[in-house]
């Protein structure tokens, strides 16, 4: 199907500048037109020492990746595609809440603009049962220190024809009218800034405040789950709660079983 350039404008570069009163301090955005992988190039920039709070955008990503190295595309000019640099300065333990306070942000940033989103355990943000944004955090060893790479994707205009698989959405099928790219993109790197900030500052306290937050926004808590894990086994329960440590909390046979984020390949919801 082909589309008409007019139709789907590019990202508004002035807009994403350091000095723009829209953005909040500590982010230096850099946006290139293609790139195959926004996360690959952070994560360079991170082995060369780039400092906290780099954006790379992409208008166009052509082989975006996701969880369990799933690939993800779309055509140009119809989603927001993202990674942050972060150096966070809070205890390693509280690494693991990365994704989930990324998921958590992502999510807050859309109901602001009346999308009736939630967070599926641990970071996938949907409207009802359809995926409308997906995360990918990855945890690097740089000569500057451990850094990490916050990847976003966010169907933002794909219509109902170019969606990759029937369980995926995107902002404008759900609000039904044009939505701006650069809005979305503006929005949400400011939310994902403040909900880190946040959380460096408050250190464990603050996790405990994000857990309340996290665990009133996702989805998944309340329902019955099927777990899929790495060793083929299969834990089948009702999820119940999120545990201090970002886990998801799985009720079964009179027993009680945090999963991590990273030792699952898949959650299904009943």
């Amino acid at each position: 199907m082909t589309t008409d350039s007019t139709e789907r404008p590019p990202l508004d570069k002035a807009r994403l500048t350091s000095e723009h009163p829209e953005l909040m301090p500590d982010l230096a955005v850099e946006v290139v037109d293609v790139l195959e992988s926004t996360n690959a190039v952070a994560a360079a920039r991170a082995q060369e020492g780039a400092p906290d709070g780099l954006v790379i955008v992409a208008d166009h990503q052509s082989a975006g990746r996701g969880r369990l190295d799933r690939t993800w595309e779309t055509p140009p000019g119809t989603a927001v595609t993202f990674s942050v640099l972060l150096r966070p300065d809070a205890p390693t333990r509280s690494w693991p809440w990365l994704p989930l306070l990324t998921g958590y942000a992502v999510d807050k940033a859309l109901k602001s603009n009346g999308l009736e989103a939630g967070v599926k355990w641990p970071n996938d943000v949907l409207v009802g049962e359809k995926k409308v944004a997906g995360i990918l955090v990855e945890r690097l060893e740089t000569p500057s220190g451990p850094a990490a790479v916050v990847g976003v994707g966010i169907n933002v205009g794909l219509r109902s024809d170019e969606l990759p698989v029937p369980t995926a959405t995107s902002i404008e099928i759900e609000l039904g009218r044009p939505v701006d790219r650069t809005d979305v993109l503006v929005e949400v790197l400011n939310a994902i800034r403040e909900a880190v900030d946040a959380w460096e500052l408050g250190g464990d306290l603050n996790g405990m405040r994000l857990r309340e937050s996290y665990a009133a926004a996702c989805v998944t808590v309340g329902r019955d789950v099927r777990v899929e894990l790495p060793d083929g086994s299969v834990l089948e329960g009702r999820a119940v709660e999120i545990d201090p440590t970002g886990q998801l909390v799985v009720e079964h046979d009179g027993a009680r079983t945090p999963v991590a984020a990273g030792d699952v390949v898949h959650v299904r919801t009943a």
